[in-house]
Formats: structure tokens, C-alpha cells, sequence
């Protein structure tokens, strides 16, 4: 039953994606001018053309490895931040501003001001460790705050130990904040990264193609290289995701 209805879900996805495809085709063709909008074919044959091209997975590699630390980092510092200020409130205090700061100012802002201090190199990491920091900070925050206290109270008096609350009382409390904390965030890093590129242009970066595709009006370059960025981010979410479930998973087997 489950594997039905799983099976009938990819299905009415697929069909919604083959739509929308259908409707950006028929559109371009009736605008007719590939200046202003490509078609999908056309996107699609630019694409197998730059796979061959030695700078191609150089530009993915570049942006992937900065983006994705600058991610991972967040998630990181977010935690341990969480974690802190959900047992101090005085820290919490501390951090008031500079997160509601963070979440206030434009990406753009923040792109720009860090320009003045960082390489253009090391831009899309600060960048995307600024935009998930907050999102990871205040779900995990926010976790810890909503844990069952009466579950701590039993905890104490049948005195288990830090280790054992940890894996039996919060991370499983934890997991659906940190789950939805992650599956927010990812896409959010991918954006704010390749927007610093964009604005940072570092040699041999994503955000440099789609500068030189703006430069030389190229819509189907445009649009092939925001493809990529689009499948390497959610490939790459759909697989942390499932790696974070399956270690919450064999946590509550053992």
C-alpha cells in the first residue's frame, strides 16, 4: 500500500514536471526570441555541451565544496549555539541581535559589506554560513526549549547519564526541529552562495558562468548553469536527508 501510493506520488511529480516543461516550451517558442527566453531543448543541448568542457566540473567542484562548508559549519556553530542558550538564557540574550540581525539584512547587504573584509575566494562560504546559521540556531533553540521536562525530572531520579539522556530523551525531541531546520536551509545556502559569486565573481566559480552568460546575453547558458545549480542542490539535500533519518533511525533500534 505504502509503495503504491510512493510509487503514484513520483508519478504525479513527474507528470507536474513534464507540464511545466511543456508550458516553458510553448512559451518560447511563441515569444520567439531565445534572447530573452530559451527553450528547454535548447537549455537541455547547451548543457550536454558544457559537460565536456574542462572548466565544467571544476566550476561545480569550486562552488559545491565552499558552499556546502560554509553549510555544514552552520550547522555546526547553530547547534552548539542552540544548545548553550537553551541552558543559559543569559546567553541567549547575548544573541538576541546578532540573529534577528542576520535574518533581518538583505543577502545582499551582507554580500557586499563582506566583499570589504573577505577574498572573493572564501565569500560564498561566509555567505552561506551567515544564511543558515539562524534558521539552524533557532529550530534546535526552539527544540530544546519544548523538551518534556517531567521526561528530565525521571531522568534525574533514575540517575542516567548525560550520554543516555542525550540519545534517549534529546535527540529524538530533536530530530523533526533538526529535520526541518536542514531541509529549509540547504537550498537557502545554495542561493545565497551562488549570489555572492555572482556579485564576488571568484575565478573558476558557478557564479561566474552565470556573470559571463549576463555579459554576453547567453539565455541558454543562463539557464543551463542555474539547472545545475538546481539538481546539485536538491540531489544533494535528498541524500543528507536521508543519511541525518537514517542515523535517527538506527538510534532508536539500538
Amino acid at each position: 500500500m505504502i509503495s503504491t501510493m510512493f510509487r503514484k506520488s513520483r508519478l504525479e511529480k513527474a507528470g507536474a514536471v513534464f507540464l511545466a516543461l511543456a508550458i516553458w516550451q510553448i512559451g518560447a517558442l511563441l515569444l520567439d526570441r531565445s534572447i530573452i527566453l530559451v527553450t528547454p531543448v535548447a537549455v537541455a543541448q547547451r548543457l550536454f555541451t558544457l559537460l565536456p568542457e574542462s572548466d565544467f566540473t571544476h566550476a561545480i567542484a569550486f562552488s559545491f565544496f565552499r558552499i556546502v562548508g560554509g553549510y555544514f559549519l552552520a550547522l555546526l556553530v547553530g547547534s552548539v549555539l542552540a544548545v548553550g542558550a537553551g541552558h543559559y538564557h543569559g546567553l541567549e540574550m547575548i544573541l538576541w541581535p546578532y540573529i534577528h540581525a542576520i535574518k533581518s539584512v538583505p543577502v545582499a547587504s551582507f554580500i557586499i559589506l563582506c566583499l570589504i573584509w573577505l577574498s572573493s575566494d572564501s565569500l560564498s562560504v561566509f555567505i552561506a554560513f551567515l544564511m543558515v546559521l539562524p534558521i539552524v540556531y533557532t529550530n534546535m533553540l526552539q527544540g530544546i526549549k519544548s523538551t518534556d521536562e517531567k521526561l528530565l525530572e525521571m531522568a534525574e531520579v533514575f540517575r542516567m547519564s548525560r550520554l543516555r539522556k542525550l540519545k534517549y530523551i534529546h535527540l529524538p525531541h530533536l530530530k523533526p526541529y533538526l529535520l526541518s531546520a536542514c531541509s529549509v536551509s540547504i537550498g537557502l545556502s545554495w542561493k545565497a552562495g551562488i549570489a555572492a559569486e555572482v556579485i564576488g565573481i571568484p575565478d573558476g566559480s558557478i557564479g561566474e558562468k552565470l556573470y559571463e552568460a549576463k555579459v554576453y546575453l547567453s539565455s541558454a547558458d543562463l539557464f543551463a548553469w542555474t539547472a545545475v545549480i538546481v539538481l546539485i542542490s536538491v540531489v544533494f539535500e535528498k541524500l543528507f536527508l536521508r543519511g541525518l533519518k537514517m542515523f535517527f533511525d538506527r538510534l532508536e533500534r539500538s
